[in-house]
Protein backbone atom coordinates (compact mmCIF):
# COMPACT_ATOMS: atom_id res chain seq x y z
CA UNK A 1 0.00 0.00 0.00
CA UNK A 2 1.38 3.46 -0.91
CA UNK A 3 1.06 6.51 1.31
CA UNK A 4 1.99 9.93 -0.07
CA UNK A 5 4.10 11.93 2.38
CA UNK A 6 5.04 15.59 2.23
CA UNK A 7 8.66 16.72 2.36
CA UNK A 8 8.61 16.77 6.13
CA UNK A 9 7.20 13.22 6.23
CA UNK A 10 10.00 11.95 8.43
CA UNK A 11 9.28 14.67 10.97
CA UNK A 12 5.66 13.51 11.08
CA UNK A 13 6.55 9.86 11.66
CA UNK A 14 5.03 9.58 15.14
CA UNK A 15 1.79 11.31 14.15
CA UNK A 16 1.61 9.23 11.01
CA UNK A 17 1.96 6.01 12.98
CA UNK A 18 -0.91 7.03 15.22
CA UNK A 19 -3.03 7.70 12.17
CA UNK A 20 -2.11 4.32 10.68
CA UNK A 21 -2.97 2.53 13.92
CA UNK A 22 -6.34 4.19 14.27
CA UNK A 23 -7.25 3.83 10.61
CA UNK A 24 -6.31 0.13 10.54
CA UNK A 25 -8.37 -0.48 13.70
CA UNK A 26 -11.59 1.20 12.67
CA UNK A 27 -11.44 0.01 9.09
CA UNK A 28 -10.86 3.35 7.36
CA UNK A 29 -9.78 3.16 3.75
CA UNK A 30 -8.50 6.76 3.75
CA UNK A 31 -5.61 8.22 5.69
CA UNK A 32 -5.56 12.00 6.22
CA UNK A 33 -2.97 14.24 4.60
CA UNK A 34 0.04 14.07 6.91
CA UNK A 35 0.53 17.84 6.73
CA UNK A 36 -2.67 18.10 8.77
CA UNK A 37 -2.10 15.18 11.13
CA UNK A 38 -0.55 17.18 13.96
CA UNK A 39 -3.51 19.53 14.04
CA UNK A 40 -6.07 16.75 13.83
CA UNK A 41 -4.49 14.52 16.45
CA UNK A 42 -4.78 16.87 19.38
CA UNK A 43 -4.88 15.10 22.70
CA UNK A 44 -8.60 15.51 23.35
CA UNK A 45 -9.68 14.08 20.00
CA UNK A 46 -7.01 11.41 20.17
CA UNK A 47 -8.19 10.12 23.55
CA UNK A 48 -11.80 10.22 22.45
CA UNK A 49 -11.10 8.25 19.28
CA UNK A 50 -8.82 5.77 21.00
CA UNK A 51 -11.46 5.12 23.66
CA UNK A 52 -14.22 4.65 21.12
CA UNK A 53 -12.26 2.09 19.17
CA UNK A 54 -11.01 0.25 22.26
CA UNK A 55 -7.34 0.48 21.28
CA UNK A 56 -4.63 -0.33 23.75
CA UNK A 57 -1.05 -1.08 22.71
CA UNK A 58 -0.93 -1.28 18.91
CA UNK A 59 1.90 -2.78 16.89
CA UNK A 60 2.37 -1.33 13.42
CA UNK A 61 4.44 -2.98 10.76
CA UNK A 62 4.32 -1.24 7.40
CA UNK A 63 6.27 0.21 4.50
CA UNK A 64 5.82 3.87 3.64
CA UNK A 65 6.60 5.01 0.13
CA UNK A 66 7.10 8.58 -1.05
CA UNK A 67 8.07 8.90 -4.68
CA UNK A 68 11.18 6.80 -5.23
CA UNK A 69 12.28 6.89 -1.62
CA UNK A 70 11.32 4.21 0.89
CA UNK A 71 10.85 4.61 4.66
CA UNK A 72 10.50 1.37 6.60
CA UNK A 73 8.71 1.29 9.95
CA UNK A 74 9.00 -2.08 11.65
CA UNK A 75 6.96 -3.16 14.67
CA UNK A 76 6.59 0.34 16.02
CA UNK A 77 4.58 0.26 19.25
CA UNK A 78 2.32 3.17 20.03
CA UNK A 79 0.67 3.64 23.42
CA UNK A 80 -3.05 4.28 23.03
CA UNK A 81 -4.98 5.16 26.21
CA UNK A 82 -8.12 3.22 27.11
CA UNK A 83 -10.95 4.62 29.18
CA UNK A 84 -12.32 1.99 31.54
CA UNK A 85 -15.96 0.90 31.18
CA UNK A 86 -18.36 2.38 33.72
CA UNK A 87 -18.98 -0.16 36.47
CA UNK A 88 -21.08 -1.13 38.29
CA UNK A 89 -24.21 -0.46 36.26
CA UNK A 90 -27.89 -1.41 36.50
CA UNK A 91 -30.72 -0.72 34.07
CA UNK A 92 -34.34 -1.86 34.46
CA UNK A 93 -37.63 -1.35 32.66
CA UNK A 94 -40.19 1.16 33.91
CA UNK A 95 -40.13 3.29 37.05
CA UNK A 96 -38.53 0.80 39.42
CA UNK A 97 -36.22 2.87 41.66
CA UNK A 98 -36.31 0.60 44.71
CA UNK A 99 -35.54 -2.50 42.66
CA UNK A 100 -32.61 -0.79 40.96
CA UNK A 101 -31.37 0.64 44.25
CA UNK A 102 -31.41 -2.83 45.78
CA UNK A 103 -29.40 -4.23 42.88
CA UNK A 104 -26.98 -1.31 42.94
CA UNK A 105 -26.22 -1.72 46.65
CA UNK A 106 -25.29 -5.35 46.08
CA UNK A 107 -22.89 -4.33 43.33
CA UNK A 108 -21.41 -1.48 45.36
CA UNK A 109 -20.69 -3.94 48.16
CA UNK A 110 -18.79 -6.20 45.78
CA UNK A 111 -21.64 -8.58 44.94
CA UNK A 112 -22.17 -10.27 41.60
CA UNK A 113 -24.38 -9.09 38.76
CA UNK A 114 -26.35 -12.33 39.09
CA UNK A 115 -27.18 -11.70 42.75
CA UNK A 116 -28.03 -8.09 41.93
CA UNK A 117 -30.62 -8.83 39.23
CA UNK A 118 -32.23 -11.59 41.26
CA UNK A 119 -32.62 -9.50 44.39
CA UNK A 120 -33.69 -6.44 42.42
CA UNK A 121 -36.49 -8.36 40.68
CA UNK A 122 -37.63 -9.86 43.98
CA UNK A 123 -38.45 -6.33 45.15
CA UNK A 124 -41.05 -5.93 42.43
CA UNK A 125 -42.37 -9.46 42.90
CA UNK A 126 -43.20 -8.56 46.51
CA UNK A 127 -44.75 -5.20 45.58
CA UNK A 128 -48.50 -5.84 45.75
CA UNK A 129 -49.27 -2.41 44.28
CA UNK A 130 -47.65 -3.39 41.00
CA UNK A 131 -50.47 -5.40 39.48
CA UNK A 132 -48.59 -7.40 36.89
CA UNK A 133 -45.50 -8.66 38.68
CA UNK A 134 -45.52 -11.23 41.47
CA UNK A 135 -48.02 -11.07 44.27
CA UNK A 136 -50.92 -8.78 43.43
CA UNK A 137 -50.57 -9.41 39.72
CA UNK A 138 -53.81 -9.33 37.75
CA UNK A 139 -55.16 -12.83 37.02
CA UNK A 140 -56.04 -14.58 33.81
CA UNK A 141 -59.66 -14.58 32.65
CA UNK A 142 -60.36 -17.55 34.95
CA UNK A 143 -59.18 -15.65 38.02
CA UNK A 144 -55.84 -17.44 38.46
CA UNK A 145 -52.58 -15.54 38.94
CA UNK A 146 -49.77 -17.25 37.04
CA UNK A 147 -46.19 -16.01 37.00
CA UNK A 148 -43.30 -16.32 34.54
CA UNK A 149 -39.62 -15.52 35.06
CA UNK A 150 -36.17 -16.17 33.69
CA UNK A 151 -32.59 -15.41 34.65
CA UNK A 152 -29.30 -15.59 32.73
CA UNK A 153 -25.73 -15.34 33.98
CA UNK A 154 -22.47 -14.18 32.42
CA UNK A 155 -21.55 -17.74 31.42
CA UNK A 156 -24.61 -18.02 29.20
CA UNK A 157 -26.49 -20.30 31.61
CA UNK A 158 -30.25 -19.79 31.68
CA UNK A 159 -33.18 -20.85 33.82
CA UNK A 160 -36.91 -20.17 33.51
CA UNK A 161 -40.29 -21.04 34.98
CA UNK A 162 -43.60 -20.56 33.20
CA UNK A 163 -47.22 -20.45 34.32
CA UNK A 164 -46.44 -20.89 38.01
CA UNK A 165 -49.21 -20.57 40.61
CA UNK A 166 -48.90 -19.97 44.36
CA UNK A 167 -45.18 -19.04 44.41
CA UNK A 168 -44.25 -15.38 44.72
CA UNK A 169 -40.51 -15.23 44.00
CA UNK A 170 -40.40 -17.02 40.68
CA UNK A 171 -37.17 -15.29 39.63
CA UNK A 172 -35.43 -17.18 42.44
CA UNK A 173 -37.07 -20.42 41.34
CA UNK A 174 -35.74 -19.75 37.83
CA UNK A 175 -32.25 -19.40 39.28
CA UNK A 176 -32.67 -22.76 41.06
CA UNK A 177 -33.68 -24.32 37.75
CA UNK A 178 -30.53 -22.91 36.19
CA UNK A 179 -28.19 -23.98 38.98
CA UNK A 180 -29.73 -27.15 40.43
CA UNK A 181 -31.23 -29.01 37.47
CA UNK A 182 -30.02 -30.27 34.07
CA UNK A 183 -32.89 -28.33 32.48
CA UNK A 184 -33.43 -24.70 31.51
CA UNK A 185 -37.22 -24.50 31.81
CA UNK A 186 -39.97 -25.88 34.06
CA UNK A 187 -43.68 -25.29 33.58
CA UNK A 188 -46.84 -24.98 35.68
CA UNK A 189 -47.40 -27.75 38.26
CA UNK A 190 -43.93 -29.17 37.73
CA UNK A 191 -42.34 -25.80 38.39
CA UNK A 192 -44.50 -25.30 41.49
CA UNK A 193 -43.57 -28.72 42.87
CA UNK A 194 -39.91 -28.04 42.21
CA UNK A 195 -40.16 -24.70 44.03
CA UNK A 196 -41.72 -26.30 47.08
CA UNK A 197 -39.01 -28.97 47.10
CA UNK A 198 -36.46 -26.14 47.27
CA UNK A 199 -38.12 -24.54 50.27
CA UNK A 200 -40.37 -21.96 48.63
CA UNK A 201 -43.71 -21.55 50.40
CA UNK A 202 -47.06 -21.63 48.69
CA UNK A 203 -49.25 -18.55 49.13
CA UNK A 204 -52.31 -16.94 47.59
CA UNK A 205 -51.12 -14.47 44.95
CA UNK A 206 -54.55 -12.95 44.26
CA UNK A 207 -54.91 -9.84 46.40
CA UNK A 208 -58.23 -8.17 47.14
CA UNK A 209 -57.39 -5.30 44.82
CA UNK A 210 -56.58 -7.64 41.94
CA UNK A 211 -59.69 -9.72 42.62
CA UNK A 212 -61.88 -6.61 42.55
CA UNK A 213 -60.37 -5.49 39.25
CA UNK A 214 -60.96 -8.96 37.77
CA UNK A 215 -64.60 -8.99 38.88
CA UNK A 216 -65.14 -5.61 37.29
CA UNK A 217 -63.53 -6.84 34.08
CA UNK A 218 -65.87 -9.85 33.96
CA UNK A 219 -68.85 -7.52 33.48
CA UNK A 220 -67.77 -6.85 29.91
CA UNK A 221 -65.03 -9.48 29.47
CA UNK A 222 -63.41 -7.24 26.87
CA UNK A 223 -59.86 -8.25 26.13
CA UNK A 224 -57.31 -6.21 24.28
CA UNK A 225 -53.83 -4.91 25.05
CA UNK A 226 -53.83 -1.37 26.42
CA UNK A 227 -50.83 0.77 25.56
CA UNK A 228 -48.58 1.38 28.57
CA UNK A 229 -50.68 -0.73 30.94
CA UNK A 230 -47.38 -2.61 30.83
CA UNK A 231 -45.85 0.01 33.12
CA UNK A 232 -46.28 -2.68 35.72
CA UNK A 233 -46.38 -5.60 33.31
CA UNK A 234 -42.79 -6.72 33.49
CA UNK A 235 -39.53 -5.86 35.14
CA UNK A 236 -36.53 -6.69 33.02
CA UNK A 237 -33.19 -5.91 34.65
CA UNK A 238 -29.61 -5.95 33.37
CA UNK A 239 -26.50 -5.44 35.49
CA UNK A 240 -22.74 -5.34 35.07
CA UNK A 241 -20.60 -5.80 38.17
CA UNK A 242 -17.13 -4.50 39.01
CA UNK A 243 -15.51 -7.51 37.33
CA UNK A 244 -17.34 -6.85 34.07
CA UNK A 245 -19.72 -9.80 34.40
CA UNK A 246 -23.16 -9.15 32.91
CA UNK A 247 -26.36 -10.88 34.06
CA UNK A 248 -30.06 -10.30 33.54
CA UNK A 249 -33.47 -11.31 34.84
CA UNK A 250 -37.08 -10.82 33.85
CA UNK A 251 -40.26 -11.50 35.84
CA UNK A 252 -43.97 -10.94 35.17
CA UNK A 253 -47.53 -12.10 35.71
CA UNK A 254 -48.19 -11.46 32.04
CA UNK A 255 -51.07 -9.72 30.36
CA UNK A 256 -54.08 -9.13 32.56
CA UNK A 257 -57.07 -11.41 31.85
CA UNK A 258 -55.10 -13.47 29.35
CA UNK A 259 -56.33 -16.88 28.22
CA UNK A 260 -55.38 -19.59 30.68
CA UNK A 261 -52.00 -21.02 29.72
CA UNK A 262 -50.85 -18.00 27.75
CA UNK A 263 -47.10 -17.33 27.90
CA UNK A 264 -45.45 -14.17 26.62
CA UNK A 265 -41.84 -13.27 25.91
CA UNK A 266 -40.63 -12.65 29.47
CA UNK A 267 -39.38 -16.16 30.36
CA UNK A 268 -38.22 -17.06 26.87
CA UNK A 269 -34.50 -16.83 26.15
CA UNK A 270 -33.85 -14.42 23.30
CA UNK A 271 -37.32 -12.90 23.67
CA UNK A 272 -37.70 -11.18 27.02
CA UNK A 273 -34.01 -11.48 27.88
CA UNK A 274 -30.65 -12.31 26.37
CA UNK A 275 -27.08 -12.01 27.68
CA UNK A 276 -23.76 -12.51 25.92
CA UNK A 277 -21.01 -11.48 28.28
CA UNK A 278 -18.62 -10.66 25.46
CA UNK A 279 -21.09 -8.18 23.97
CA UNK A 280 -23.84 -7.09 26.37
CA UNK A 281 -27.47 -7.76 27.20
CA UNK A 282 -31.02 -6.74 26.39
CA UNK A 283 -34.50 -7.09 27.87
CA UNK A 284 -38.02 -6.40 26.64
CA UNK A 285 -41.37 -5.25 27.96
CA UNK A 286 -44.77 -4.84 26.38
CA UNK A 287 -46.80 -7.15 24.17
CA UNK A 288 -44.81 -10.37 24.30
CA UNK A 289 -46.29 -11.86 21.16
CA UNK A 290 -44.68 -9.10 19.11
CA UNK A 291 -41.32 -9.42 20.87
CA UNK A 292 -41.24 -13.16 20.23
CA UNK A 293 -41.95 -12.77 16.52
CA UNK A 294 -38.66 -10.93 16.10
CA UNK A 295 -36.69 -12.62 18.95
CA UNK A 296 -36.14 -9.07 20.13
CA UNK A 297 -33.57 -9.31 22.90
CA UNK A 298 -31.37 -11.73 20.97
CA UNK A 299 -31.64 -9.47 17.94
CA UNK A 300 -30.41 -6.47 19.91
CA UNK A 301 -27.36 -8.29 21.25
CA UNK A 302 -26.48 -9.54 17.77
CA UNK A 303 -26.81 -6.03 16.38
CA UNK A 304 -24.41 -4.80 19.05
CA UNK A 305 -22.04 -7.60 18.06
CA UNK A 306 -22.09 -6.15 14.55
CA UNK A 307 -21.00 -2.78 15.90
CA UNK A 308 -24.21 -0.93 16.69
CA UNK A 309 -24.50 0.98 19.94
CA UNK A 310 -27.16 -0.16 22.46
CA UNK A 311 -29.35 2.75 21.40
CA UNK A 312 -29.01 1.99 17.70
CA UNK A 313 -29.70 -1.69 18.34
CA UNK A 314 -32.88 -0.96 20.31
CA UNK A 315 -34.13 1.34 17.58
CA UNK A 316 -33.44 -1.27 14.91
CA UNK A 317 -35.29 -3.92 16.91
CA UNK A 318 -38.36 -1.70 17.20
CA UNK A 319 -38.07 -1.06 13.47
CA UNK A 320 -38.25 -4.80 12.81
CA UNK A 321 -41.70 -4.76 14.45
CA UNK A 322 -43.26 -1.58 13.08
CA UNK A 323 -41.95 -1.92 9.53
CA UNK A 324 -43.56 -5.26 8.82
CA UNK A 325 -46.05 -4.96 5.95
CA UNK A 326 -49.56 -4.40 7.25
CA UNK A 327 -48.45 -4.20 10.88
CA UNK A 328 -50.93 -2.24 12.98
CA UNK A 329 -48.78 -1.16 15.90
CA UNK A 330 -51.05 1.65 17.08
CA UNK A 331 -52.75 -0.53 19.67
CA UNK A 332 -49.80 -2.14 21.42
CA UNK A 333 -46.55 -1.15 23.06
CA UNK A 334 -43.10 -2.74 23.05
CA UNK A 335 -40.04 -1.30 24.77
CA UNK A 336 -36.41 -2.44 24.95
CA UNK A 337 -33.44 -1.72 27.17
CA UNK A 338 -29.83 -2.71 26.46
CA UNK A 339 -26.28 -2.33 27.71
CA UNK A 340 -22.93 -3.23 26.23
CA UNK A 341 -19.58 -4.27 27.65
CA UNK A 342 -18.33 -0.68 27.57
CA UNK A 343 -21.09 0.44 29.93
CA UNK A 344 -23.14 2.20 27.26
CA UNK A 345 -26.93 1.85 27.51
CA UNK A 346 -29.91 2.32 25.25
CA UNK A 347 -33.70 2.23 25.32
CA UNK A 348 -36.44 2.64 22.75
CA UNK A 349 -40.16 1.94 22.42
CA UNK A 350 -42.95 2.11 19.88
CA UNK A 351 -45.02 4.67 21.74
CA UNK A 352 -44.41 7.42 24.25
CA UNK A 353 -44.22 7.02 28.04
CA UNK A 354 -41.99 4.00 28.29
CA UNK A 355 -39.32 4.75 30.90
CA UNK A 356 -36.45 2.97 32.59
CA UNK A 357 -34.37 3.31 35.71
CA UNK A 358 -30.61 3.58 35.33
CA UNK A 359 -27.96 3.33 38.02
CA UNK A 360 -24.72 4.72 36.66
CA UNK A 361 -21.82 6.54 38.31
CA UNK A 362 -23.60 6.46 41.67
CA UNK A 363 -26.88 7.97 40.42
CA UNK A 364 -30.23 6.16 40.20
CA UNK A 365 -32.41 7.98 37.70
CA UNK A 366 -35.70 7.35 35.93
CA UNK A 367 -35.41 8.30 32.27
CA UNK A 368 -38.11 8.68 29.67
CA UNK A 369 -37.28 6.61 26.62
CA UNK A 370 -37.21 7.91 23.08
CA UNK A 371 -39.89 6.34 20.89
CA UNK A 372 -40.91 5.65 17.31
CA UNK A 373 -44.52 6.84 16.92
CA UNK A 374 -44.30 10.62 17.08
CA UNK A 375 -47.01 11.43 14.52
Amino acid sequence: MKFKLSKNGRDCEESFLLSVAISFRIGDCFLPDTNKIKNKMKRRNFIKKASATGLGLVAVSSTILSGDSELKVLDKKVDMPILSPIRPLVIATWNTPLAVETAAKILQNGGSALDAVEQGCRVEEANEKGQSVGKGGLPDRDGDVTLDACIMNSKGDYGAVLGVKNIMHVVSVARKVMEDTPHVMLVAEGAEQFAVSKGFEREDLLTEAAKKAWEEWKVTSEYKPIINIENHDTIGMLAMDAKGAISGACTTSGLAYKMAGRIGDSPIIGGGLFIDNEIGGASATGLGEEVLKTVGSFLIVELMRQGKSPQEACEEAIGRIVNKPGKDFKNFQVGYIALNKQGETGAYSIHEWFSYNLFKEGENTNIKSDYFSKA
